[in-house]
Protein backbone atom coordinates (compact mmCIF):
# COMPACT_ATOMS: atom_id res chain seq x y z
CA UNK A 1 0.00 0.00 0.00
CA UNK A 2 1.11 3.86 -0.41
CA UNK A 3 2.10 5.93 1.98
CA UNK A 4 -1.18 7.95 1.83
CA UNK A 5 -3.45 4.56 1.97
CA UNK A 6 -0.97 3.67 4.88
CA UNK A 7 -1.25 6.87 6.61
CA UNK A 8 -5.64 6.48 6.33
CA UNK A 9 -5.64 3.26 7.68
CA UNK A 10 -3.26 3.90 10.78
CA UNK A 11 -4.26 7.93 11.77
CA UNK A 12 -0.39 8.69 11.21
CA UNK A 13 0.47 11.65 9.14
CA UNK A 14 2.72 11.18 5.97
CA UNK A 15 5.47 13.57 7.68
CA UNK A 16 5.45 10.52 10.57
CA UNK A 17 5.71 7.99 8.23
CA UNK A 18 8.63 9.41 6.17
CA UNK A 19 10.10 9.76 9.80
CA UNK A 20 9.86 6.60 11.00
CA UNK A 21 11.10 4.86 7.80
CA UNK A 22 14.12 7.41 8.35
CA UNK A 23 14.68 6.14 11.33
CA UNK A 24 14.04 2.45 10.62
CA UNK A 25 10.96 1.83 12.46
CA UNK A 26 9.12 1.10 9.20
CA UNK A 27 10.31 0.18 5.91
CA UNK A 28 8.62 0.29 2.58
CA UNK A 29 10.03 -0.84 -0.89
CA UNK A 30 10.24 1.45 -3.71
CA UNK A 31 8.38 0.63 -6.84
CA UNK A 32 9.86 1.70 -10.18
CA UNK A 33 8.06 4.87 -10.00
CA UNK A 34 9.41 5.83 -6.91
CA UNK A 35 6.42 5.28 -4.32
CA UNK A 36 6.85 3.60 -1.26
CA UNK A 37 4.45 0.45 -0.69
CA UNK A 38 3.95 -0.88 2.91
CA UNK A 39 3.34 -4.17 3.31
CA UNK A 40 -0.15 -4.87 5.46
CA UNK A 41 0.73 -5.59 8.52
CA UNK A 42 2.57 -2.20 8.39
CA UNK A 43 -0.70 -0.87 10.18
CA UNK A 44 -0.81 -3.53 12.92
CA UNK A 45 2.53 -2.07 13.81
CA UNK A 46 1.98 1.64 13.74
CA UNK A 47 -0.43 0.35 16.33
CA UNK A 48 1.71 -1.33 17.98
CA UNK A 49 4.43 1.50 18.41
CA UNK A 50 1.59 4.27 19.58
CA UNK A 51 0.58 1.96 22.16
CA UNK A 52 4.46 1.65 23.32
CA UNK A 53 4.71 4.97 22.83
CA UNK A 54 1.65 6.08 25.30
CA UNK A 55 3.35 3.49 28.02
CA UNK A 56 6.51 5.72 27.92
CA UNK A 57 8.79 4.13 25.34
CA UNK A 58 11.15 6.15 23.25
CA UNK A 59 10.99 6.16 19.79
CA UNK A 60 14.73 4.44 19.94
CA UNK A 61 13.56 1.88 22.47
CA UNK A 62 10.85 0.86 20.22
CA UNK A 63 13.14 0.91 17.26
CA UNK A 64 15.77 -0.89 19.28
CA UNK A 65 13.23 -3.64 21.14
CA UNK A 66 11.07 -4.10 18.08
CA UNK A 67 13.29 -6.58 15.77
CA UNK A 68 14.38 -8.02 19.11
CA UNK A 69 10.54 -8.84 20.49
CA UNK A 70 9.77 -10.21 16.31
CA UNK A 71 12.59 -12.69 16.55
CA UNK A 72 12.03 -13.72 20.19
CA UNK A 73 10.36 -17.30 20.89
CA UNK A 74 8.17 -16.20 22.88
CA UNK A 75 7.53 -12.47 22.55
CA UNK A 76 5.27 -12.37 25.54
CA UNK A 77 7.80 -13.04 27.60
CA UNK A 78 9.95 -10.87 26.08
CA UNK A 79 7.82 -7.43 25.84
CA UNK A 80 7.11 -8.57 29.90
CA UNK A 81 10.97 -7.78 30.70
CA UNK A 82 10.77 -4.99 28.85
CA UNK A 83 7.39 -3.65 30.65
CA UNK A 84 8.95 -4.28 34.04
CA UNK A 85 12.36 -2.83 33.43
CA UNK A 86 9.64 0.69 32.38
CA UNK A 87 8.27 -0.19 35.79
CA UNK A 88 11.58 -0.04 37.83
CA UNK A 89 12.43 2.73 35.58
CA UNK A 90 8.85 4.79 36.58
CA UNK A 91 10.04 3.52 40.24
CA UNK A 92 13.13 5.70 40.14
CA UNK A 93 11.89 8.70 38.69
CA UNK A 94 8.96 8.89 40.73
CA UNK A 95 11.40 8.74 43.94
CA UNK A 96 13.42 11.39 42.66
CA UNK A 97 10.79 13.64 41.92
CA UNK A 98 9.33 12.63 45.12
CA UNK A 99 12.38 14.15 46.39
CA UNK A 100 12.75 17.30 43.88
CA UNK A 101 9.02 18.01 45.40
CA UNK A 102 10.05 17.48 49.04
CA UNK A 103 13.11 19.94 48.66
CA UNK A 104 10.77 22.72 46.54
CA UNK A 105 8.22 22.60 49.79
CA UNK A 106 11.04 22.98 52.13
CA UNK A 107 11.81 25.82 50.17
CA UNK A 108 8.81 27.45 49.64
CA UNK A 109 7.90 30.59 52.04
CA UNK A 110 11.77 30.92 53.07
CA UNK A 111 13.54 33.89 53.49
CA UNK A 112 15.92 33.06 50.12
CA UNK A 113 14.40 29.69 48.86
CA UNK A 114 17.30 29.57 46.32
CA UNK A 115 20.01 29.23 49.17
CA UNK A 116 21.56 26.02 49.91
CA UNK A 117 19.49 24.18 52.21
CA UNK A 118 21.24 23.60 55.48
CA UNK A 119 19.65 20.45 56.14
CA UNK A 120 20.98 19.13 52.97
Amino acid sequence: MRIGELAARSGVSKDTLRFYEKIGLIAGDRLPNGYRDFRPETVTWLRHVRTAQSLGFTLAEIARHGAELLDAPDSGEALSALLAEKIRLVDERMAALAALRADLTSRAGTACPLRANEAS
